[in-house]
């Protein structure tokens, strides 16, 4: 009897990158019974109508690149990355997926989890959070480690786990995207957690913008601009969401007349990433 596979054969399953990986490195055929959800998955929610236009591709043209995982004992591994392509393959009821098995440390498999997800856009900000937080509590990750390893500066970092300082409910509200991270960042600084449910539920019953809550928080506060010394508060919540989704630094240089966004790239594979994401083809 044939055995199941994926798509065109093992050729058509790996992508270019793939295909370049070292000898110790080669693409194995695993059982999907055999793979494991990682308990270092930074990634909570995860979208079913994505899962499922993910299953509809692979039904088309197989899995184009491997998942990543770890041995954990005889015939038992763990998930690195690619979770969302192995909820894919298991809906459609294939039994074996394409594999590239790596020796990591839990530190490195919670890191590499991140920088995945991360360069992906698919956590969203109290994930992210929540994955830093966990680098520095039980690996002993300082911010400026942490920044250096997934790409952003350390004042990304340090106000992205500012966010946990929040009630619970008004991280609820983030991660279902009902309020945005200006949004939930402008909240940080109001001392009562009573008065900052209820400015987040302003914001989602009346569609506040990050400056009338700035504004609702704290109405005496007179906003100083300098177009030489002080950066707007939308330039820079636009450079972090911009860095979140390309995974890299990003500065935007605001004129009166004209600007630029200058975009940090750090190899020639990661140029061609960053131009995947704007979509830029290649000549």
């Amino acid at each position: 009897m044939d055995r199941k596979v994926l798509g065109r054969g093992l050729e058509a399953l790996i992508s270019p990158v793939a295909a370049d990986t070292s000898a110790k490195e080669k693409v194995q055929i695993l059982k999907t019974e055999q793979v494991y959800a990682s308990k270092f998955q930074p990634r909570i929610h995860f979208s079913e109508e994505k899962i499922e236009e993910l299953a509809d591709s692979i039904k088309e043209k197989g899995v184009i690149q491997p998942i990543l995982v770890r041995a954990m004992g005889t015939d038992r591994y763990e998930l690195i990355a690619g979770e969302r392509r192995l909820r894919a393959v298991k809906s459609l009821g294939l039994n074996e997926i394409p594999a590239i098995v790596r020796r990591v440390s839990d530190a490195d498999l919670l890191e590499l989890s991140i920088i995945e997800n991360v360069q992906r856009e698919e956590l969203n900000s109290i994930e992210e959070a929540k994955a830093y937080q966990r680098l520095a509590m039980e690996f002993g990750y300082s911010q400026d480690n942490i920044a250096l390893k997934v790409g952003k500066d350390k004042s990304s970092i340090s106000n992205l786990l500012r966010l946990l300082s929040l009630p619970q409910k008004v991280q609820d509200y983030l991660s279902q995207n009902l309020i945005t991270f200006g949004h939930a960042r402008a909240l940080i600084p109001v001392s009562d957690e009573a008065r900052q449910l209820s400015f987040c539920l302003k914001i989602v019953e009346q569609g506040l913008s990050v400056r009338q809550v700035e504004s609702l928080v704290n109405p005496r506060q007179k906003t100083k601009i300098s177009a030489i010394r002080t950066k707007d508060r939308d330039i820079k919540a636009l450079e972090e969401s911009l860095e979140r989704s390309l995974g890299t630094k990003v500065r935007i240089r605001h004129g009166k007349k004209r600007g630029k966004i200058e975009i940090e790239y750090y190899s020639l594979d990661d140029l061609d990433r960053v131009l995947k994401i704007l979509g830029v083809k290649k000549d």
